[in-house]
């Protein structure tokens, strides 16, 4: 069956290899460079410049590596890569399985064009003692192994979409050097090719939590049809009703209740097992079954396997490692995480802007911490609120939100001065950009209790912000959680220029495997989710 399978594949390349002339694949007299791979390293089978050349020119698909891949080979002396006097290497059957699984979880894309790849595996395979005799298939499948793996780097480690300011995302992507990863892959055989992925650590969770969905939706092929009730009820521990005993069976199957338990009744358990499946979603975890957790419970596998893909994406952007402390907020989460020597140290809420006035997605690095400072009303917020409020009212606007008028004419400017009011609290803290977004404290302590806290005018509100300010300060000696205390109630603005400057990242994020293993999943609060979605699966 194999066989006949190939058949097709064999005529096409031998046709292929009748338009190359027949080289017999023996090096030329070229000028190589010989420095880069000991003798040792090499495969004795080599090609000739004309060949790569020659493939080149046939393969479109990997025009845009061509340099790449003329210099992989240049500095290996035209030797080959993936194919020795055995057959294939394990390297490149290692990329080949790796593709294989990408593809059964979900990642996929025309240009990886993984069937021919695998064709050529299996032909070779196929061949045995007549492997040798072989020169034009062989070569043909070295450098296809070759142009398929730049082809793969670059898309599944470095993003399937191209500019990411399109959609809003201003974070730098990650830059990878795709021919020393090649060459250390082919040095090392024994090294996996998955430990040296250039991708984040998010990256390759999520990647198993995929594999996962794609297992419970083969285990439990009737789970999307199956919808629960739709009645605007609510249920508490102690309850009984179909719709529990069916909550039940969706909370197995995603592994948030590990009972064996199908009864009508509102059990301990499964208020337990409900807390966690909400705190997962983002729900506010009260143990109580209400329409958000039904809606939750009801969205398609499909829905979140996209979700996953979604996410996957991004994090082909983002540094594959932070080693150093930095802060990161995830807008979606409305949570701020802080980092010490690339391990998560804590977290606390936040508070992001409105859908209409969205919070930019973007990195900086903090360089000052303010204490009781003014905050000078931005242009948007005077015109629409504070000039008509003065238009109204006069100095009594002014002397009921603390307010002081500076500049005359044309040029005229509002600030909040320090104080317990100040729309800014106590401290805020400056990473200069050009979008004028910056965290801090806040007066309304309130909105951090919400489940969703997209409030602002496009500014982070701190939960803990002395908390932040410590953390920020705490390699100062100088600075004792007493002198924080009074520098923050001063009434009086003290700007603190930082000692070693702060990456800050401003993420959008989803999905994720938080700190206790968990895959998480939220809401897409800006919509942009909805437009990656455009790109990478055309809806």
């Amino acid at each position: 069956m194999l066989k006949n399978y190939l058949l097709p594949v064999l005529v096409i390349l031998a046709f292929a290899a009748c338009k190359q002339g027949g080289r017999s694949g023996k090096s030329e007299a070229i000028n190589r460079d010989t420095t880069h791979y000991t003798k040792q390293e090499y495969i004795a089978q080599s090609l000739d410049s004309n060949q790569v050349g020659d493939f080149l020119a046939r393969h479109a698909e990997f025009a845009p590596y061509t340099d790449l891949i003329k210099e992989f080979y240049r500095k290996r002396d035209f030797h080959y890569a993936w194919i020795n006097e055995e057959g294939i290497t394990e390297q490149a059957g290692g990329l080949l399985n790796m593709m294989r699984q990408d593809e059964e979880s979900g990642i996929k894309d025309s240009v990886l064009n993984k069937s021919r790849v695998n064709a050529l595996y299996d032909s070779i395979a196929l061949m045995g003692d007549s492997l040798n005799r072989q020169d034009t298939l062989i070569s043909i499948a070295e450098l296809s192994l070759t142009g398929q793996f730049f082809v793969y780097a670059n898309k599944v480690w470095g993003g399937m979409t191209k500019d990411a300011k399109d959609l809003e995302w201003f974070i730098p992507r990650k830059k990878i050097n795709v021919e020393s990863l090649l060459d250390s892959i082919i040095r090392y055989p024994k090294r996996a090719l998955a430990s040296d992925e250039p991708v984040n650590r998010q990256y390759k969770l999520l990647r198993d939590e995929l594999t996962k969905v794609g297992e419970l939706v083969k285990k439990h092929p009737q789970h999307d049809s199956i919808r629960l009730a739709d009645k605007k009820k609510t249920f508490k521990s102690g309850d009984s009703s179909d719709v529990i005993a069916a909550v039940k069976k969706r909370l197995t199957i995603w592994g948030d209740y590990k009972e064996n338990d199908t009864t009508t009744k509102f059990t301990p358990l499964l208020d337990s097992a409900l807390r966690n499946y909400q705190t997962r979603m983002g729900q506010k975890p009260d143990g109580i079954i209400r329409q958000q957790t039904v809606d939750a419970l009801n969205r398609p596998t499909e829905h979140y396997m996209q979700q996953l893909l979604l996410n996957m994406e991004r994090l082909r952007w983002v540094p594959v490692e932070v080693t150093t402390d930095y802060l990161l907020v995830n807008i979606p989460e409305f949570r701020l995480h802080a980092y010490e020597d690339g391990k998560l140290a804590w977290s606390c809420n936040v508070v992001v802007g409105t859908p209409g006035a969205s919070t930019v997605i973007f990195s900086k690095e903090m360089q000052y911490v303010v204490f009781s400072p003014y905050w000078n009303v931005p242009p948007g917020i005077l015109k629409k609120e504070v000039l008509p409020g003065i238009r109204r009212s006069g100095k009594a606007y002014l002397a009921r939100h603390n307010m002081e008028m500076t500049g005359s004419g044309n040029n005229i400017s509002v600030r909040q001065k320090p104080g317990p009011s100040n729309s800014l609290g106590k401290v805020k803290f400056l990473f200069p950009n050009e979008y004028n977004i910056y965290l801090h404290d806040t007066p309304s302590k309130g909105l951090f209790n919400e489940t969703k806290r997209s409030f602002s005018h496009g500014c982070i509100r701190v939960a803990e912000p002395k908390h932040l300010a410590q953390w920020v300060l705490r390699k100062d000696s100088s600075w004792t959680e007493q002198k924080i205390d009074a520098a923050m109630n001063a009434g009086k603005e003290k700007y603190v220029t930082l000692k070693t400057k702060l990456p800050v990242y401003i993420g959008y994020f989803t999905a994720w495997v938080d700190s206790q293993g968990r895959l998480n999943f939220r809401d897409d609060v800006y919509g942009h989710d909805a437009k990656l979605a455009k790109l990478l699966f055309g809806k």
